[in-house]
């Protein structure tokens, strides 16, 4: 099955080369002054699209609020990928896809290929890097930072303008770092319960310990004693706060809550947001920031 994929996936390659300036990126046709930007998912096309502004047309592959760790490309992928300027991966393994399945398709000549967490402090867990840097606000300007090197690189007429947008989201993301630093230091609890365990920078810099009932691969499912032993846990610790992401089930969160509201009384369910794509009205920015308040219910109210 995954050869003849692969076979599709050639022979709409040459159709591809034919019909190049016909491919969408967003919702507006290539235009040919623009610099084309493929994003693997939503949290780094937004980062794009704020820094590069109109210089650019930034096309997201993976659909939002969808689970990236899995995710895999279409055929109509591959041609846009082969079609553009500028590719924006995540890194630390998460669109491992990329550079195992795709990168062979395409003709790189040209391409400006930016993993956005090279060279940063990643957190080792398990023997695996823990991708999920986005969501915190210190590593995505990081990333954001790459995504700048990257659009100067391609178009250097356009460094002032560039440089101009990028000073608004870093303003934007060190305002959002030092209000998590600021409202999280008087933490009256230091360990948070979450549906998926990928919170790991948000814990290191702001000074808490995040555990998952799900591991660092959303696909994962929980062991029995692995509940048990959270659920020990809360009890002895009298934590009173659950937290998942929206897009996913709260089966898991649900079934600890239901064992535990006999002895502890109320437990809460909160939303944190793994920041995939737009939700509640929220962008990624607004998602950020809301995380905060929820973290500060869970830790220091």
């Amino acid at each position: 099955m995954k050869k003849v994929l692969l076979v599709s996936i050639l022979l709409l390659l040459i159709v591809g080369t034919v019909i190049a300036y016909s491919v969408t990126f967003s919702s507006n046709p290539i235009k040919s002054e623009k610099i084309k930007v493929v994003a693997t998912f939503y949290p780094l096309a937004y980062l794009a699209e704020k820094i590069g502004g109109e210089r650019v047309s930034v096309y997201t592959l993976i659909p939002y609020n969808v689970e990236v760790h899995d995710w895999q490309p279409s055929p109509s992928d591959i041609i846009t990928i082969e079609n553009s300027d500028i590719i924006i991966l995540n890194g630390a393994g998460l669109d491992w896809w990329f550079k195992s399945e795709i990168l062979p398709l395409i003709n790189t000549s040209g391409k400006i290929i930016v993993d956005t967490t090279e060279g940063l402090p990643l957190i080792l867990h398990n023997n695996q890097y823990d991708p999920h840097t986005w969501l915190s606000p210190y590593m995505a300007k990081l990333q954001a930072e790459k995504i700048l090197s990257a659009f100067i690189k391609k178009d250097p007429l356009g460094e002032k303008y560039y440089e101009e947008r990028f000073k608004e989201i870093e303003s934007k993301l060190n305002e959002i770092d030092e209000k998590y630093l600021i409202e999280l230091e008087n933490k009256k609890k230091d360990i948070i319960i979450v549906s998926h365990e990928a919170f790991g920078y948000l814990a290191e810099r702001y000074g808490f310990k995040q555990i998952g009932i799900i591991g660092l691969s959303a696909e994962e499912e929980p062991s029995p004693k692995l509940i048990s032993e959270i659920i020990e846990l809360m009890k002895t610790y009298n934590i009173t706060t659950l937290y998942f992401d929206p897009i996913y089930s709260d089966k898991y969160v649900k079934i600890i809550k239901n064992e535990l509201e006999n002895k502890l009384g109320n437990v809460n369910i909160l939303k944190i947001y793994l920041c995939l794509g737009p939700i509640d009205n929220k962008d990624y920015f607004e998602q950020l920031e809301e995380n905060l308040e929820s973290l500060k219910k869970g830790l220091v109210e």
